[in-house]
C-alpha cells in the first residue's frame, strides 16, 4: 500500500509539525461521498460518518462504482486500486472515531438547525488541534464557528459536484479563521489535488449569491411558460458555451438543496431578488429532487 499522504496541521507539544493522517467526513449523501472517495484515492485515512446504516451501505456501493468506473483512468496515472480505495474508508454511525480525525469536513443538509447540532459533538469529540471545514453553499462561516470553542480553526470549503473531478474548492475565510488555518486548508487541499481559492464570508460567498440567483430565475421562466427547460438550458450551452445549463445544474446539485440555499440568502439579505421561485418549492415538495430522485426538471429515471 502507497504511503498516505500528509499535510501540516499544527505543532505537537515539542513543536514538530503534525501530519493530517486522517479525516472525517461527516455526511454520506451525495457531496460527502465524493469528498470521502476523493481523499481515499488520494492517500488519506477515512471516516465516513452518516446516522442511518442504510445511507452508508448506499455510500459505500457508490463509491465502489465510482472507483471502478474510472479505475482504468486513474490506475494509468498511478493512483490505487479499488481494495486500497476501500481499505482507507471506515463506515461508521458512531462520532467516537473522529477521536483520531485531524480535519473534519461536514457535508450535513444545508439547513441550520441541523448543522448547529453537529459541531458541538465535533468540537467534545476531535482533538483539540482538528480543523472543521463546513462544506455549505450559503450558511456563515462565522456563525457556525460560534459553535464551536475553535473558532479560529473553523473554515468554509465548498466543493462542486462531483468532487472527484472538480480542480477549484471555494475556500471561505470566517471572521474568526486564522492565517494558519486557511494555510492548513490549501495545503490540504493540494494534497487531495485541488487548487482552494480564498474568499471572505457572505452568505453564497462568490458562487451561489450568483448561481441560485441563476437557477431560481430559470425555474420561474419555466414557471412563467418563457420556454421548456430543454431550450433554455441549450440556449446557455450553445450561446455561452456553458458545459450544463442552470437546470440540469440544479437537478445535478440538488432541487432540494437549491431550495435550502435560497431560503438561507433570502433570510440573510432580506432582498426579494433571492425569493425562491413556487414552482422550485412545488417540486421539492413533491420528492422532484432532480438527480438523486431520478426526476426534476429532466428525466434520469431511464
Amino acid at each position: 500500500m502507497s504511503t498516505p499522504l500528509v499535510a501540516e496541521v499544527t505543532e505537537d507539544a515539542a513543536g514538530a509539525p503534525r501530519p493530517v493522517r486522517t479525516v472525517g467526513v461527516v455526511g454520506a449523501g451525495v457531496m460527502g461521498i465524493g469528498v470521502a472517495q476523493n481523499l481515499a484515492q488520494t492517500g488519506h485515512r477515512t471516516v465516513l460518518l452518516d446516522l442511518d446504516e442504510g445511507i452508508l451501505d448506499r455510500a459505500r456501493r457508490e463509491i465502489e462504482r465510482n472507483v471502478r468506473f474510472h479505475g482504468m483512468m486513474t490506475r494509468s496515472k498511478g493512483g490505487p486500486a479499488l481494495p486500497e480505495v476501500m481499505e482507507r474508508i471506515t463506515f461508521t454511525t458512531d462520532y467516537a472515531p473522529f477521536a483520531e480525525c485531524d480535519f473534519v469536513v461536514e457535508n450535513a443538509t444545508e439547513k441550520e438547525a441541523i448543522k448547529r447540532g453537529i459541531y458541538p459533538v465535533l468540537d467534545e469529540t476531535c482533538p483539540p488541534h482538528a480543523v472543521f471545514a463546513a462544506n455549505t453553499s450559503c450558511i456563515s462561516i462565522t456563525r457556525i464557528g460560534g459553535w464551536t470553542g475553535r473558532p479560529d480553526r473553523v473554515l468554509g470549503m465548498h466543493f462542486m459536484n462531483p468532487v472527484p473531478l472538480k480542480p477549484v474548492v471555494e475556500t471561505i475565510r470566517g471572521h474568526f479563521t486564522s492565517p494558519q488555518t486557511i494555510d492548513i486548508a490549501l495545503g490540504f487541499l493540494k494534497q487531495m489535488g485541488k487548487e482552494g481559492i480564498v474568499v471572505n464570508d457572505l452568505p453564497g460567498f462568490v458562487s451561489n449569491r450568483v448561481l441560485m440567483l441563476t437557477i431560481n430565475e430559470a425555474a420561474w421562466e419555466v414557471m412563467d411558460g418563457v420556454a421548456p427547460a430543454e431550450d433554455i438550458d441549450r440556449i446557455f450551452v450553445t450561446c455561452f458555451g456553458h458545459k450544463m445549463g442552470p437546470l440540469a445544474t440544479g437537478d445535478l446539485i440538488g432541487l432540494d438543496t437549491i431550495l435550502y440555499s435560497l431560503e438561507v440568502l433570502y433570510e440573510s439579505y432580506a432582498d426579494p431578488k433571492f425569493r425562491p421561485c413556487p414552482l422550485l418549492r412545488k417540486m421539492v415538495d413533491a420528492g422532484l429532487h432532480g438527480r438523486k430522485s431520478g426526476k426534476g426538471f429532466f428525466d434520469y429515471s431511464a
